[in-house]
């Protein structure tokens, strides 16, 4: 095997085989032992799948270890050598290599130890006040499969002689390097505040607190494949992981992230994704209505608007059967109606108390016991029976309950009757599904108390379906029982219930595509955290019943204030067992960027939380006029064949490779080697307008130019 260093001449100096023989032999073992890692991971994908199925919990847990097998595969064939992060040397003279993921050799040799391991935890937490038994960390940077550089760090007052100790460390010059479509692979930087988030423990919501470029994201991150790696809650597939995002950009730049850790079922979203009908949802215009839909007191008002059609008859029904006059009193509807079960959604209900109606009227006619069948069919369909029934426990549509509330003031008044007649009317809207933003959580609350009327159709389709067949094979049965003239009449024994459920047509299914994002999930993470509203809190809170949080933002980046603390707001919203950890150090912004962006956010927010650069640039922040936007984006290119850039502000537009153009919303939680910031004077006035300046402003990782 070559060796794997492809050091450029302008570091020569650390290519010297005293500096590197070590890690040379290491990484032809480790070469090694990948080759034979995929020849045993590819056999036994094979010898899985050949296998027989089997059923239930066998065919699952053979489907869950085909499904490990192959993400360990794919991630070692993604990054092969790669996989090494970098290596520690304990006080005793112990050197361990840390990799993505643990690795051994064919004689059992411990050859990379899994960055997520307890035994791992000192190559990321050690620092020179607490070294945690080691001498020197060494960590990798890599591109296209080769080390182009190292950064060694000596973690005693006696460096060993084979540390190349630099001032220009690669950790800094890694921070400054050029940005991509998606998030750069950080795992071998992680920091040791970062790290001690990332290893913290699920129970309860853990609240990451950090102003722009402190790794916020980078740390939620890792934190979910940690916990699905490490924590007991979550590990061996015992539960779900969401990552919230704030908008899809964001969502597409992190995407490599999960999957290059080794983590391939974690779901990512925005808020909106969990509600279907977001795709046709606009912004609020009117700031008080936009208001009033962001409490989570509004989001209880669907309670008592299903229940309104939960409501037992208070007349008795009488009609007409075969067998006599029925009468169902109210009390026999109440009866019906408790039947539903607490916390079972109005339409799956619907079918169980339908069902305990008919059992009751049953049992209220003189109906011999082998008639019971036919009366029951004679019931359902019973059209004064079914209309009835209809109209007490009727099928209800999500979307009809919310409309209702926007457009009819008495019934919204009945189900919230804590706002005021101003409030109500305020409310009101001539369309009902004119959908906006702040209907989402209501939407998705009315979907989870009512369920999803097209599923209830299509399993009431599909009970009539098996009832159909089910009466044609007991006509053939019936058939084939009379044409028998057998001496010991054998064909009687299709009348037996075991043998005719074996004639049954399995090919009458029903069929529904299972809402993934709907939970539940044992843990979720909240990527810019503060711009949630309470409404959207529930959004999520109903979907993780351990009430398992990561918490990520800054609420000096929320746009319409945050004067509150975490917990307090999270406790309002329901949240409990509330620790917060801050980070405080900037890696992305060069401290010329924040000393401009500091002032812009301190004259709103005095208290912002403003982080310290830990580099700097040599680049000056540059003031240019509007005219002069396409010249600038485009000298940049020339004199840039990598990285990427950003246009921000309103409305603007401009069509150049690597440069993207976008709102400050939209910007939010991505970087970018350039960031032209357009008319930031025109941006709103207040909070809004200094958050959107400086989230803009604190993009770039190089170069901020600003046009007026």
């Amino acid at each position: 095997m070559q060796s794997p260093f492809r050091i450029p001449e302008t570091l020569v100096h650390k290519a010297d085989s005293r500096f590197i023989a070590g890690d040379v032999t290491r990484f032809a073992a480790i070469d090694g032992a990948l080759a034979h890692t995929v020849d045993t991971l590819t056999t036994r994908i094979d010898t899985l799948r050949k296998a027989p199925g089997g059923a239930g919990h066998h065919a699952m847990e053979r489907d869950m270890e085909i499904h490990r097998t192959h993400a360990r595969l794919a991630t070692i064939r993604r990054y092969g050598l790669d996989l090494c992060l970098g290596r520690m040397v304990g006080t005793d003279g112990t050197i361990t290599y840390i990799g993505r993921l643990g690795l051994s050799g064919p004689d059992g040799d411990q050859l990379l130890v899994d960055w997520r391991t307890p035994a791992a935890e000192p190559f990321f937490a050690a620092t020179h006040a607490d070294p945690r038994g080691l001498t020197s960390r060494r960590r990798y940077r890599w591109s296209q499969g080769a080390i182009i550089d190292f950064w060694d760090e000596a973690l005693t007052t006696e460096p060993a002689d084979d540390l190349v100790l630099d001032d220009d460390s690669a950790f800094l010059a890694g921070l400054g390097a050029g940005r991509g479509e998606r998030m750069r692979d950080v795992l071998g930087t992680i920091a040791a505040d970062q790290d001690a988030i990332i290893r913290a423990g699920s129970a309860g919501t853990l609240v990451v607190d950090g102003g722009p470029g402190t790794g916020k994201t980078v740390v939620a991150l890792h934190r979910a494949a940690y916990l699905l790696y490490a924590d007991p809650r979550l590990s061996g597939q015992r539960g779900g992981v969401l990552v919230v995002g704030p908008h899809r950009p964001y969502l597409s730049y992190v995407a490599d992230v999960l999957p290059g850790l080794g983590e391939q079922g974690v779901l990512t979203c925005t808020v909106a994704d969990l509600v279907p009908e977001s795709g046709c949802a606009v912004a609020e215009s009117d700031p008080e209505v936009a208001r009033l839909k962001a409490s989570a007191a509004i989001v209880g008002a669907i309670e008592p608007a299903v229940r309104f059609y939960e409501e037992t008859p208070r007349t008795s029904l009488t009609v007409d059967t075969d067998w006599g006059r029925l009468t169902l009193s109210p009390t026999d509807w109440a009866e019906a109606f408790g039947e539903a079960e607490p916390g079972t959604p109005h339409n799956d209900a619907r079918d169980a108390v339908w069902e305990k109606l008919l059992e009751i009227a049953l049992a209220a006619l003189p109906i011999d016991p082998e008639e019971l069948g036919e009366a029951r069919t004679s019931l359902r369909r019973t059209t004064e029976l079914v209309a009835a029934f209809n109209r007490a426990w009727p099928l209800l549509d999500p979307v009809d309950i919310v409309g209702d509330l926007w457009t009819v003031p008495a019934f919204l008044a009945m189900c919230a009757p804590w706002l005021t007649r101003a409030e109500v009317l305020a409310l009101q809207r001539q369309d009902p599904a004119a959908w906006t933003l702040p209907d989402l959580p209501l939407l998705d609350a009315a979907r989870r108390r009512i369920g999803d009327p097209e599923a209830t159709r299509q399993r009431h389709r599909h009970a009539a379906a098996l009832r159909s067949e089910r009466a044609r094979m007991d006509d053939v049965i019936a058939d084939v029982i009379a044409a028998d003239d057998s001496e010991m009449r054998v064909a009687s024994m299709l009348r037996s219930d075991d043998l005719r459920n074996a004639l049954d047509d399995d090919t009458v299914s029903a069929t529904s595509d299972p809402d993934e994002l709907a939970g539940p999930f044992a843990h979720i993470v909240v990527d810019e955290a503060q711009e949630l509203t309470d409404a959207q809190w529930q959004m999520l809170l109903v979907r993780c019943p351990s009430r398992s949080f990561t918490v990520v933002g800054d609420r000096a980046q929320a746009r319409d204030g945050f004067t509150e603390t975490w917990q307090d707001r999270l406790g309002r919203v329901g949240l409990r067992d509330i620790r917060r950890a801050g980070l405080s150090v900037n890696y992305r912004t060069p401290a010329e960027i924040m000393a401009e962006a500091e002032p812009v956010i301190r004259a709103e927010i005095p208290d912002a939380n403003v982080p310290t650069s830990i580099r700097s640039s040599g680049i000056p922040v540059t003031h240019a006029r509007v005219g002069e936007l396409e010249s600038v984006v485009d000298g940049w290119l020339r004199e840039n064949p990598d990285g990427t850039g950003c246009v921000i502000g309103d409305s603007v537009v401009l069509h150049r490779p690597r440069v993207r153009t976008l709102t400050p919303s939209t910007a939010k939680g991505l970087e970018f080697d350039l960031v032209v910031l357009v008319r930031p004077e025109s941006f709103s006035a207040g909070v809004g307008g200094a958050v959107d300046r400086y989230v803009a402003m604190t993009r770039a990782t190089q170069r901020l130019v600003i046009l007026t």
